[in-house]
């Protein structure tokens, strides 16, 4: 009896390994690899219990958009590298059509999905000639990397982007997504905008927000990371065109930010609804930043004019911001000219700011509930001392620091 069970079980197993299937993508010298592959997709063959490889020792060439089908039980590995196409012209042409998805690897949905990538030095990248657009200050239609959407359980591991175009790694609607031990050499970003994700141990040098979370997330962790050359660890932009934001539960923690323009920013436009709550940066070490930490309630375009002058009485509230070990210096040298100015004054500007605050709240009043800057230890470059930006009339409660335009004077909040 024994016999028969054990062999019956072995029979189990067998068919349900068989059923596993493995789909290596193929490669022609000078073409379009994506038609083979959404063929293939298309069949349905790989949308469940099944692995999808581009191989190692190939270079493929992406030249026109990827959009997998939902999936289940679906690992996609990259192990050889990629590439968009080299011609600026060429890919506008295709973002500006009605068909484009949105992003250049879009995934629809699915349960169980993996996007693994490659620890080899070597293989692995996904190459988007994105320097090219950058030199050109060229931002027409350009496409997000990779739309990693509507997922359940997913894994987004060991990924290497070289220069991508734009925007990276958004989770618009997924849950339960643990994002690691990626590599980003770009100008670009992760984007966070779905619930309970996980992202650490990232790499990322950019010219944009290293982490952008936007509306619809909730249950966020960012840690056990470093960023270089970019915007910040961003909330927001929220609010825009008055819609209702809703952010809660971010936890951003054990972060290097290195020769970057902020280090943790909160962003709102102005006349915005809805609220962000419970948003908490901790341990957070900075090398020439010009602001530290940055919280704004009237953020606007200021590439197409002044600031607005707005009478609204609505705005996107925050509610138990925490900003606590921040230990760092401010680039506070003359002249410092940040490379996505295009606008003079440059679009980052802050009127009455010398260049030396560790924290600015720009806040409207009865909109801040607990806001709180504690354990802050900074510098300056030019060894002038550090100063901070807060009306007082905007908040009720001990913010940590002294509020007003002046020197950082912390106080007992922001000291125990």
């Amino acid at each position: 009896m024994f016999g028969v069970r054990y062999s019956l079980a072995l029979c189990l197993l067998a068919s349900r390994v068989s059923a596993w299937s493995t789909y290596t993508v193929p490669h022609i010298d000078g073409q379009d690899d994506t038609p083979a592959l959404a063929s293939a997709l298309a069949s349905g063959k790989y949308s469940s219990n099944a692995t999808i490889v581009f191989a190692k020792g190939t270079k493929y060439n992406i030249f026109t958009p990827i959009k997998f089908p939902v999936l289940n039980n679906v690992e996609v590995r990259i192990e050889g590298n990629l590439s968009y196409p080299d011609d600026i012209a060429t890919i506008q042409k295709i973002v500006g059509t009605s068909g484009f998805p949105g992003a250049w690897f879009t995934f629809t949905g699915g349960n169980n999905v993996t996007l693994r990538g490659s620890q080899d030095p070597d293989w692995g990248w996904v190459d988007g000639h994105g320097q090219a657009w950058w030199d050109a200050v060229q931002q027409t239609n350009r496409p997000h990397g990779w739309a990693f959407s509507k997922i359940t359980n997913g894994v987004i591991r060991d990924m290497k982007l070289w220069k991508p175009i734009g925007w990276n790694f958004a989770t618009s609607g997924s849950k339960n997504v643990h994002i690691f031990n990626n590599k980003i050499v770009a100008v670009s970003s992760f984007s966070a905008g779905g619930t309970d994700l996980v992202f650490e141990n990232n790499h990322v040098q950019n010219g944009d927000d290293c982490l952008t979370v936007g509306s619809g997330a909730k249950n966020i962790v960012f840690k056990n990371s470093y960023c270089e050359g970019g915007h910040g660890l961003s909330i927001g932009s929220l609010g825009s065109g008055g819609s209702v934001a809703d952010v809660q539960d971010v936890l951003i923690e054990n972060v290097v930010m290195k020769d970057s323009l902020y280090a943790a920013r909160f962003k709102s436009w102005t006349g915005g609804n809805g609220l962000a709550r419970n948003i908490t940066w901790r341990n957070i070490a900075f090398d020439n930043v010009m602001f530290p930490i940055y919280v704004t309630q009237n953020y606007w375009d200021q590439g197409v004019g002044p600031r607005p002058n707005s009478s609204s009485i609505n705005n996107t509230h925050i509610q138990d911001f925490l900003f606590e070990n921040f230990v760092g210096t401010i680039n506070d040298k003359p002249g410092y000219v940040e490379g996505s100015c295009v606008s003079d004054p440059c679009w980052y500007a802050v009127e009455g700011a010398t260049g030396k605050e560790v924290a600015i709240l720009d806040l409207y009043p009865n909109t801040a509930t607990d806001v709180l800057v504690k354990h802050v230890l900074a510098t300056t470059e030019t060894g002038s001392p550090v100063r901070v930006m807060c009306n007082s009339s905007t908040v009720t409660s001990d913010v940590g620091f002294k509020c007003w335009d002046g020197l950082f004077i912390p106080t007992k909040a922001g000291l125990l």
